[in-house]
């Protein structure tokens, strides 16, 4: 695979080593603007890797160095998600600007990225995550149309096609041990969701979050048989690997 330098400036030493990926789209009208501003010292954001549409790779910042793709996040009791993980940022207009398929050889190249960076680094298929998933109320890529589960089929990453399990929805304003343990069974996949037993708003969002990643075709936020179904068949998936 041929990375094309294009050093940034906006980094510093990492807290940890990386034991995640962090996958976005860039949500700017080309990928020479995003390039662009990435590499700007002024806006103080970068990422390690960007992949166009086109399939080319250019890289950033150093893996061994922390860049800042991140921001306010969580996943798995981290915060400093930027010390712990390894960014790549993939070029899409995203919901702003045209939100749009990912072209073939993009995610082929997505691909291929993800499995050199695993070669240096042990980063368990639960750690492939969108930027979604470790800031939910913030951001929504690498969203609805990122191909996750050819990810997860070529080898990175985790999905499940389990069968619907009964039981009536849970929403907004639900309340028991049903939405307890949907909670807690989203904290152990490694959403920021402290079970308390209360479908509150923030709940409401982490389902959201989980959908666009998990199950796509919908992303209310209500965790009907479907999601919930799939929310188990992962856990069981993550403990299995």
């Amino acid at each position: 695979m041929t990375i094309v330098e294009a050093p940034s400036p906006n980094f510093d030493a990492r807290k940890a080593v990386p034991d995640t990926v962090v996958l976005h789209y860039t949500g700017m009208e080309s990928g020479e603007a995003a390039i662009e501003r990435l590499r700007d010292p002024e806006a103080k954001v970068s990422a390690h890797y960007v992949v166009e549409e086109d399939g080319r790779v250019f890289r950033l910042v150093a893996e061994e160095r922390r860049a800042w793709h991140a921001g306010a996040a969580f996943w798995k009791g981290v915060r400093d998600i930027n010390s712990s993980s390894i960014g790549i940022e993939i070029v899409n207009p995203g919901h702003e600007f045209g939100y749009r398929a990912f072209p073939e050889a993009q995610v082929a190249s997505v691909i291929n990225l993800l499995a050199d960076i695993r070669s240096r680094w042990t980063i368990d298929d639960d750690r492939i995550i969108g930027h979604s998933d470790v800031a939910p109320a913030r951001k929504i890529d690498p969203g609805e149309l990122f191909p996750w589960k050819r990810l997860a089929e070529s080898g990175h990453g985790l999905w499940v096609e389990p069968p619907s399990s009964p039981g009536a929805p849970l929403g907004r304003g639900e309340e028991g041990t049903g939405v307890f343990a949907l909670q807690a069974g989203l904290t152990r996949l490694g959403f920021d969701c402290a079970p308390s037993g209360q479908y509150d708003e923030w709940t409401e969002t982490v389902v959201a979050a989980f959908q666009r990643h998990w199950l796509q075709s919908r992303f209310d936020g209500v965790a009907d048989g479907e999601t919930r179904a799939r929310l188990v068949g992962l856990l069981r998936a993550a403990a299995g690997a």
